[in-house]
């Protein structure tokens, strides 16, 4: 089992951007130290809790700051991105991070964001515009010499060169291209079936058992559709986890830090509003409104002292399966840096070797 990290990034409403923002390269730079595999780095536009419109202009500072973590888009929301544009981006960044660059795809979720780009998510525009652009993408990536692609959404091709300069020159160095990831959220996710049918890497960020396990199962049904071998270590789960010495020291910095607050006055009432408070339940026979901050360090998140936090973990494994990446949910922690860094160590050093 692998260790990476997911950030939204998540931050307070009152942080600063560029506070934030160094905050974040600092996370990067820091679990680059520890010895973290891989880190994905999310993108939005309109919530104030994730403020990063670019998750590559943090990537591609990060790379100067960090030699060996693994640095990912997680993901560039399709619907919002031109795909020609998006393509030579990610090329440039593969080119540029010597490999270590990772492609997370999403068709985005917050109903702001599809008001501000006028996509009608209700009809499914916004997952039909993501399978088009990505299509497309790998097209520039994949087809040598000049190609015009006329599609519901987008327009465009590779051009006919135009004397000796003027021509596409720019192709990943990974070849195909990079791996590429894609987050379900929701019970039998579509975009993780999706996932299944063309070999992507399924990343689940959830937190019910029940729906992990019903993640795994689409995107297998995905893979077997077009004749695909799913591999277990392709598959990322992420999770909320604080470690401290003590359980309850564990449990005072989850519910009472930034973390408990996240979820108190933003990740629970947009869950409920959205219909998706079953994915935060340990079993679903849990009332509604019994799912709380404290419900979710007591039975959901991986919280406790080093013993506790392995034996949780064990658990969660030992309900769905194998899985090759273990993604801690990464949240500010510029008001307690010392204990949070604690958390990370301890994950890193004494938890995750358990399970190797």
């Amino acid at each position: 089992m692998q260790s990476g990290l997911f950030m939204m990034p998540n931050h307070p409403p009152h942080r600063d951007y560029a506070e934030g923002h160094a905050h974040n390269l600092d996370i990067l730079a820091f679990a680059d130290r520890a010895g973290f595999d891989e880190a994905w780095v999310g993108e939005h536009f309109t919530c104030k809790r994730e403020p990063l419109p670019a998750p590559d202009l943090l990537i591609a500072q990060a790379l100067l700051k960090t030699e060996k973590i693994r640095l990912g888009a997680g993901a560039f929301l399709l619907p919002y991105h031109v795909p020609a544009e998006l393509a030579h981006r990610i090329a440039w960044l593969d080119q540029i991070s010597g490999g270590r660059f990772m492609v997370g795809i999403g068709a985005g979720g917050l109903p702001t964001d599809h008001t501000m780009f006028a996509v009608d998510a209700a009809a499914g525009e916004n997952r039909d515009m993501m399978v088009e652009a990505f299509d497309l993408m790998v097209k520039f990536w994949t087809i040598d010499g000049p190609f015009q692609h006329e599609g519901r959404y987008y327009k465009g091709g590779r051009p006919e060169p135009v004397g000796q300069d003027l021509a596409f020159h720019l192709t990943p160095r990974t070849k195909p291209y990079p791996r590429v990831a894609i987050a379900g959220l929701s019970g039998s996710s579509p975009t993780l079936r999706f996932a299944g049918e063309r070999g992507l890497m399924p990343m689940s960020l959830c937190w019910s058992p029940d729906h992990l396990l019903s993640h795994w199962r689409v995107y297998c049904e995905g893979a077997d559709s077009t004749g695909l071998t799913p591999n277990r270590a392709d598959w990322r789960i992420g999770c909320e986890i604080y470690i401290a010495e003590t359980d309850a020291e564990a449990r005072r910095l989850a519910v009472n830090g930034l973390m408990g607050e996240c979820w108190h006055n933003y990740m629970l009432p947009l869950m409920r509003q959205n219909n998706f408070i079953s994915g935060c339940k340990h079993d679903q026979s849990v009332a509604d409104s019994d799912v709380t901050v404290d419900y979710l360090a007591d039975k959901v998140w991986i919280v406790g002292s080093p013993k506790t936090a392995a034996e949780k973990l064990a658990k969660l494994r030992d309900t769905v399966g194998d899985f090759g990446c273990m993604l801690q949910v990464v949240y500010d922690h510029l008001d307690d840096m010392g204990a949070y860094r604690a958390s990370m160590t301890a994950l890193q050093e004494e938890v995750l070797p358990q399970f190797q």
